[in-house]
């Protein structure tokens, strides 16, 4: 099974097809598993791989979840793609995995080609946090463990409780992700979000304010669809990102 070392842990990855990389990276309480359509569909084109997180999927467990988890993410994804040989890669994120390719573009310009911002936001205040994120989560539907159990095993519900608790002290701590850091994004990005997305607080505000703040910005909002859009309205997301692709490579 494909690992690497970063930090002296092993965390897991998923990798097909031949090509320009592709990196694309899980959100919160998700993993490399969900994104077996991304790794289909863009693998005749690229070569896509998937990272578990420290702490989720099949990588290694973190006793400690740090309120710096996707800068940490951004770093663990640098060390794939250094690990796998590469010099630079296209990241395509959901989530609080749009959050950690955003934060990846900040703190490795040289490396991160473009990005792919799908359903993410710049805040999130603790208020919210509580209202999308605590209260969903303690619903406990069948549908939510089962997706938890897929894509964790059977320990999931601690690391929804480990990354619930993670959210919250982070909420509580100012919840800005980016600390006015967007404005130094030099690649080209595209932000992709549903206008009907629950999950994150005045998403369309806030998606035209990161806009504003790189300087080679697209935007797609979707009037259909939830979070992620990724997922919700699988057909647009490809559509949109296939546009954006082939501004950067013939593909």
């Amino acid at each position: 099974m494909p690992y690497f070392n970063w930090n002296e842990h092993q965390l897991y990855y998923r990798q097909q097809g031949k090509g320009p990389l592709l990196l694309v990276l899980p959100g919160n309480t998700a993993s490399s598993g969900c994104h077996q359509g991304e790794l289909d569909y863009f693998s005749d084109r690229f070569c896509v791989i998937s990272i578990d997180f420290y702490g989720t999927g099949k990588s290694d467990r973190a006793a400690v979840w740090s309120e710096n988890w996707w800068a940490e993410g951004a770093d663990q994804a640098k060390s794939l793609v250094d690990y796998l040989g590469y010099d630079e890669c296209i990241v395509m994120g959901t989530s609080g995995g749009a959050v950690s390719a955003l934060l990846m573009a900040i703190k490795y310009p040289k490396m991160v080609k473009a990005v792919i911002a799908d359903s993410c936001v710049e805040q999130f205040a603790k208020d919210e946090v509580y209202k999308s994120v605590v209260l969903d989560r303690n619903q406990r539907t069948s549908g939510q463990v089962g997706f938890w159990k897929f894509v964790h095993g059977e320990d999931w519900e601690k690391i929804i409780e480990s990354d619930t608790a993670m959210l919250l002290q982070f909420a509580e701590d100012g919840g800005d992700w980016f600390l006015g850091r967007l404005n130094e994004i030099a690649c080209p990005v595209l932000i992709t979000a549903s206008k009907q997305d629950k999950d994150l607080p005045q998403v369309e505000t806030q998606v035209v304010r990161m806009s504003d703040q790189i300087a080679n910005c697209r935007v797609f909002f979707n009037s259909s669809g939830g979070h992620p859009l990724m997922w919700s309205a699988p057909q647009d997301f490809r559509s949109v990102s296939n546009y954006f692709l082939r501004t950067l490579i013939k593909v």
